[in-house]
């Protein structure tokens, strides 16, 4: 999956917290914030000045507006390792929640189908394979 891919997947599924999300189509998406929140960061120091007391408008707006897509393509990836949802509160544990989050969302995801719905990485028409034990499964590749 590629960046416009992944992030128009991760806006069109706004606050859809269930199915799979790749690994890719995760890292994108949070690749598009950490830019987004710099260059309106950017801005709104061009706009408002570095003052202690000067507002910044523009970059918490953004990260408000995006909070609701990225807890929901952090839980679609926990989703995609076959793990539930709700360890996405490990990130209220100071240093290793997000560590131990980040390592799982680094690893590759469960090959074909799992509890959470079929391989974001398979087309369409090779998820009958896997419902057909009779066909042999070829491998999901890179990502």
């Amino acid at each position: 999956m590629d960046f416009q891919t992944a992030v128009r997947t991760c806006l069109a599924k706004y606050a859809t917290f269930s199915g799979r999300a790749a690994r890719s189509e995760f890292w994108w998406f949070v690749l598009f914030n950490v830019l987004a929140n710099f260059a309106l960061g950017l801005i709104d120091t061009a706009i408002f000045g570095t003052a202690p007391d000067s507002a910044a408008i523009f970059a918490p707006l953004f990260s408000l507006a995006m909070l609701i897509p990225n807890i929901a393509v952090a839980v679609r990836r926990l989703h995609d390792t076959d793990r539930s949802g709700w360890w996405y509160l490990l990130i209220l544990i100071p240093l290793i929640g997000i560590i131990v989050l980040i390592v799982w969302w680094a690893t590759p995801g469960t090959q074909g189908p799992n509890r959470f719905g079929p391989d974001p990485l398979e087309g369409p028409d090779t998820g009958a394979a896997y419902r057909d034990s009779s066909v042999p499964h070829v491998g999901r590749g890179d990502q």
